[in-house]
């Protein structure tokens, strides 16, 4: 069962990823099998390989300079809620929420994300 220090480890070893893009960082984070989702955008990432793959197709966003905001909103069993606000250079700011479940092994198992225009 995931606690808040092994949440913020997880979300910051995310940030990194998100940054670097980099295959290592990005399959550090999810277990082999892990399922992305994310909407509205009608993301379905199925398994590490997929999710590496759909990081690194967007790896442009963050070339302009980027930031992100976030905090625990719960824990509860294997799944934390976070919500996060990321702010992009070109693209201007996301409101997120997301669920983690966590595998036993502290690697997320399922993410799912509602993403939405800050202020829409």
């Amino acid at each position: 069962m995931p606690n808040s220090d092994v949440v913020e480890e997880w979300i910051e070893k995310y940030v990194h990823a998100w940054t670097t893009s980099a295959r290592k960082d990005i399959e550090a984070l999810f277990t082999g099998g892990a399922e992305y989702h994310e909407r509205p955008y009608e993301t379905d990432w199925i398994g590490r390989n997929e999710i590496v793959e759909g990081w690194q197709s967007r790896d442009e966003w963050q070339k302009n300079g980027w930031t992100f905001e976030w905090e625990i909103l719960m824990i509860t069993g294997d799944t934390a809620a976070v919500r996060g606000r990321g702010t992009y250079a070109e693209f201007g700011a996301f409101d997120n929420l997301w669920t983690l479940t966590f595998a036993p092994n502290g690697r997320v198992d399922t993410f799912r994300m509602w993403n939405n225009a800050a202020g829409a």
